[in-house]
């Protein structure tokens, strides 16, 4: 899978003398140790040990917003000629498998939220699903209970049973609803529902129209992504073709060495008290924003501070393996374009971006036939969703610029060069990749998305002898991640 450095590449710092390795680990490493271990036990449990919702804020109104702006799309795209359905079916999901799993995120959320409202979504999109016992339950226990719950069992029962409605009660039942939901998807669908039953020929032109504008809104957002994706895959198909014939195409960019002139022990001790500091940071910044005053952009803040988890270990290589070996920090990592460098940047940006696009499409469809999904609390950012500009920019900025080059200095630059003192690319770069996947906390698809692009990135520092390549990559998934959560729910 990744190929191994190609012979005869020589540079004048491959002269460069090692220093004298220890024998001995140290209580201090072993210390750090321990605290690493427990630090990343500790953030293990609280991703997996309990819901995921459960560390969410508003988690209602983000599952709404989300589950409404797919039935809207999946509405849209049935609307769409022929040969776009298909299209749009082949890189996503069909319509009966986004309801199926609206269903079970509302089934997780129900069991965490008291909220009444998550309830009435839920009885909805059983309603949709055809699920008609579970809803006969449902509102046979919702009489039973306090209001508003009494007031959904009729609003349910009528849209969906076999209730007897008028157009006077329909209305009546749109306007409490319009009291107790906020408008959008759910909100239109039920309407509607309940107009055709009682033969609101009004209601139903109003929902039908407001749910008729915000699909065709949606439609024309995913139509832009839909390009690009494709456009990529093309790219791709004809980068592979290129790497095919060519095999020398990833040339050098920068003057990195790999193996690097540091020992594989010392790079050990410097990533795990490094990794020590850095996880005591990350508890100093989340302490402080628990206990903290709470003031406007505080949360974005906190985050993009996060960063500043890395600048110990930073400091540590710096000291401890850089330096020593003769080395400055941009040359170490091939930050400094070497003569002529800069011109294939471009070429093995391009390369890593359509290989990239094309694992994470096999990747989405193996997941799809396996009947896997990622779930939505993995990449729904309420600061992009509902922050102001100012801090959708702050947002982007941490995301698209500070933590790619942060951690593609760690992890690829540290963590995969170290490993390549005892190991070959290919053992190197599935060990740093994994470890980087399992750093990012997601579940089986999210792990092999970013286990797919830790591979690459690795492949790449190794040929060109530059992290800006990864670098560059990293940002632009980073950013199409980001634009992605910006054009299906903001607005």
């Amino acid at each position: 899978m990744v190929p191994m450095m190609r012979e005869g590449l020589t540079c004048p710092m491959d002269s460069v003398q090692t220093p004298v390795e220890r024998q001995h680990v140290g209580v201090l490493t072993a210390l750090a140790a321990l605290v690493l271990v427990a630090f990343l036990a500790t953030m293990a449990w609280l991703q997996y040990g309990g819901s995921r919702v459960d560390g969410m804020e508003e988690p209602e109104r983000a599952l709404a917003l989300i589950v409404g702006r797919t039935m809207d799309i999946d509405e849209a795209v049935a609307r769409a000629p022929a040969w776009e359905r298909f299209v749009y079916r082949v890189m996503s999901t069909e319509p009966v498998e986004d309801l199926e799993e609206a269903i079970r995120w509302y089934e997780e959320l129900a069991g965490a939220s008291f909220d009444p409202a998550v309830d009435l979504h839920l009885a909805i999109l059983e309603g949709e699903a055809g699920r008609l016992d579970n809803l006969r339950r449902r509102t046979e226990e919702w009489d039973r209970r306090p209001d508003p719950l009494p007031a959904f069992a009729r609003l349910v029962a009528g849209a969906y049973l076999d209730e007897e409605l008028d157009a006077d009660g329909a209305t009546a039942f749109d306007e409490a609803l319009a009291d107790a939901v906020e408008a959008g998807w759910f909100r239109d669908r039920i309407a509607a529902r309940l107009a055709t039953r009682s033969g609101d020929t009004q209601l139903l032109a109003v929902a039908t129209a407001a749910q008729a504008a915000r699909s065709s809104r949606l439609l024309v957002r995913m139509r832009a992504m839909l390009t690009l994706q494709l456009a990529m895959l093309g790219v791709g198909l004809l980068v592979i073709v290129r790497l095919v014939v060519r095999r020398g195409a990833l040339a050098r960019i920068g003057a990195a060495v790999l193996p690097p002139p540091w020992r594989g022990r010392d790079g050990v001790v410097v990533l795990i008290r490094g990794g020590a500091l850095g996880a005591i940071t990350v508890v100093l910044l989340y302490l402080y924003s628990s206990v903290g005053p709470e003031r406007p952009f505080a949360r974005v803040m906190i985050g993009t501070a996060t960063n500043l988890a890395f600048v110990p270990l930073l400091i540590l290589a710096h000291r401890r393996l850089l330096r020593p070996s003769g080395l400055r920090f941009g040359e170490s990592f091939g930050l400094v374009p070497a003569p002529g460098g800069g011109r294939r940047l471009g070429l093995v940006l391009l390369t890593l971006l359509a290989v990239g696009q094309l694992g994470e499409s096999v990747i989405d469809i193996a997941g799809r036939w396996l009947g896997l999904t990622t779930h939505w609390t993995e990449w729904f950012d309420r600061d992009l969703v509902w922050g102001p500009p100012a801090l959708v920019g702050l947002t982007l900025f941490d995301t698209v610029v500070l933590t790619p080059v942060f951690e593609e200095i760690v992890f690829r630059g540290l963590l995969f060069a170290t490993l390549r003192r005892h190991f070959g690319t290919s053992v190197a770069a599935v060990l740093s990749a994994a470890i980087f996947a399992v750093a990012h906390g997601y579940g089986v698809l999210g792990f092999a998305a970013v286990f797919w692009s830790g591979l690459l990135w690795a492949w790449a520092y190794d040929r060109t002898g530059s992290l800006l390549p990864s670098m560059a990559a990293h940002a632009v998934d980073n950013l199409m991640a980001s634009l992605s959560v910006l054009l299906v729910l903001r607005g």
